[in-house]
């Protein structure tokens, strides 16, 4: 063919990545003063600020691979999860991996699927990977491996306190007022029968919820069935049904997790109980859906979004190398909805 035959188009200009170095000249600093100031560390916010400026202008990215090999980081941060079956940790795993990106990390989302020993092999997997930290709701928070895994990268746990006190930072929930709050609206309604569903399985009794249960219901003159229920809501509808079907039926039904509960107002519909004339209904950690049910489900608040901004900070400062305060504790509040009611309602 004739060079007059076709054209030959233009190829499109390829911005060259800009170099630290470049950066460095625009700012009047070392190459090593860039380096740790895009790190954040050993430089003044100011500074901090006038080269990531800097290099946003000249759009300067640092590679991923060089920055793990000249940082010691990967840019990860596991986060395990006790069963993603629930939608509150679901909803806590988006929280948690959009606060990481807004922080240049990236959340490494891992599901026990509600057992105790697959949660533990999976930290182990996340530690041999090489994260620069490890965010976990346990299953099973009296587990020697985690103070192991503590000695070697920072671990923020939420929910219950780890076994010895060793993570480096801890989101708890003050889970006997929780307990409280919801076993004296129920007594206070009337209730005299509870049934307390919970995920907590048989190896692991000794969550501090599943413990203050059977304190404060014998402080209170309560009598409580607890009760082994899976977080899916196929299988917590299958238990519900059981519970709900039998002629010592309780009055009131408290469950540990919000997406328990659905599977409770699943059954009550299946046996044509009404909700709360038949049995009153309170969740543990009111997820968005919670108020949009019919009635709208009572339920225990903890704050998702204090509780995604404690966890994250605590694990950044640390890998940073700015420890804050370790311990941050989480109030509950009660959310009154039209799910609970006295059994004579």
């Amino acid at each position: 063919m004739s060079e007059a035959g076709f054209r030959v188009g233009r190829m499109p200009d390829k911005r060259k990545r800009a170099t630290i170095r470049e950066v460095a000249q625009a700012t009047g600093l070392s190459p090593a003063a860039v380096s740790y100031a895009l790190r954040g560390i050993q430089t003044s916010e100011e500074t901090q600020e006038r080269v990531r400026a800097a290099a946003d202008e000249l759009g300067y990215e640092a590679h991923p691979i060089a920055r793990a090999l000249a940082s010691g980081r990967t840019g990860q941060v596991g986060l395990l999860c006790g069963s993603l079956e629930d939608y509150w940790q679901q909803s806590l795993a988006v929280g948690i991996g959009r606060a990481l990106l807004a922080r240049e990390r990236y959340a490494l989302i891992v599901d026990a699927g509600g057992d105790p020993e697959r949660e533990l092999a999976l930290a182990r997997r996340l530690h041999d990977q090489r994260v620069d930290g490890l965010i976990v709701q346990p299953l099973d928070p009296s587990a020697a491996l985690w103070s192991e895994l503590a000695a070697s990268i920072p671990v923020v746990s939420i929910g219950d306190s780890l076994r010895g006190g060793q993570s480096q930072g801890e989101v708890v929930f003050d889970n006997r007022k929780g307990v409280t709050l919801a076993l004296e609206h129920l007594r206070d309604l009337g209730h005299e029968h509870l049934a307390v569903f919970t995920s907590t399985a048989a190896s692991t009794p000794d969550r501090p919820a599943d413990v203050h249960v059977n304190a404060e219901a014998e402080r209170l003159g309560l009598r409580v069935d607890v009760v082994v229920v899976p977080q899916g809501l196929a299988a917590a509808t299958e238990v519900a049904v059981e519970v709900l079907r039998g002629p010592a039926r309780p009055s009131a039904v408290f469950c540990f997790a919000d997406s328990i509960a659905y599977g409770v107002y699943a059954a009550t519909r299946e046996l044509s109980l009404d909700v709360p004339g038949d049995v009153a209904v309170c969740g543990y950690d009111n997820h968005p859906m919670s108020a949009l049910l019919t009635p709208p489900l009572t339920t225990v608040d903890w704050d998702i979004d204090g509780i995604v901004h404690s966890a994250v900070r605590l694990v950044v400062d640390v890998i940073d190398g700015k420890p804050r305060r370790r311990r941050v504790v989480r109030e509950p509040s009660l959310r009154v909805r039209a799910s609970t009611a006295g059994p004579d309602a």
